[in-house]
């Protein structure tokens, strides 16, 4: 199973729960991820490209590969922070 999806990924919960305040205003996904996230992807607006069902940690997986689509989903927490999530697709 494959999937491609964006993310945002910040130090804190309320930092994630502020971006996520913006985002549901209709706020630009790969604009605040250029400007707040700290995955290298951050450059790229987010976007993590296409990658394998457990390639990503198991709370990013869990929301990549059974989540709706197109949804932002989060804060959600690894041991790398706490992200942001949006699936663009997956099969």
């Amino acid at each position: 199973m494959k999937a491609s999806a964006v993310h945002i990924l910040v130090k804190t919960k309320p930092e994630a729960e502020k971006i996520l305040q913006q985002l549901e205003k209709g706020g630009d996904f790969a604009k605040l991820a250029k400007k707040y996230s700290i995955c290298p992807s951050g450059k790229r607006g987010g976007d993590l490209g296409e990658f394998k069902k457990g390639q990503m940690a198991k709370p990013f997986d869990d929301v990549v590969f059974k989540k709706p689509l197109l949804k932002i989903h989060g804060p959600v927490k690894t041991k790398f922070g706490f992200h942001l999530i949006k699936t663009i697709y997956r099969d």
